[in-house]
């Protein structure tokens, strides 16, 4: 599994717009560094819980695939999917197994995440890393 990117592409409309390229990488970069306070701030705001860059990873999936608990409670309970995988397949839960981020993982579970979503899917994450134990934090999903 490799590091997702905030990286955008430019095509037709907002994404064109230097400030608007500019605004979206510094959410991603925000969800990245774990910035709950801020990214809740946004999202009340109107930004879309689910938005996606280049490579149709969510700011849950950075966040998430960062290791950052408060900022991926502060995205679901703003409505953020957690089962929204990337172009790649891979679920915010699958990023979060991959990592080992435990508190992570217990947060999407409880926001009901499905270990199985997603190629590879969290629990084939977790059997091909040899990280097994994480499997009991599934709750029998």
């Amino acid at each position: 599994m490799t590091e997702p990117t905030p990286d955008l592409t430019p095509g037709d409309g907002p994404a064109d717009d230097p400030e608007v390229v500019d605004f979206a990488t510094r959410l991603f970069d925000l969800a990245r560094q774990g910035d709950a306070a801020q990214l809740a701030a946004y999202i009340d705001a109107g930004v879309p819980a689910n938005l996606t860059n280049d490579r149709g990873d969510t700011l849950l999936m950075l966040a998430a695939y960062h290791g950052h608990a408060a900022a991926v409670r502060a995205l679901l309970d703003r409505g953020a999917d957690p089962d929204r995988a990337n172009d790649r397949g891979q679920t915010p839960l699958a990023g979060a197994v991959f990592k080992g981020g435990e508190d992570v993982i217990a947060a999407l579970v409880e926001a009901g995440a499905d270990p199985s979503a997603g190629a590879p899917s969290a629990i084939e994450t977790a059997q091909v890393f040899g990280k097994n134990e994480l499997l009991a934090l599934f709750g029998g999903r």
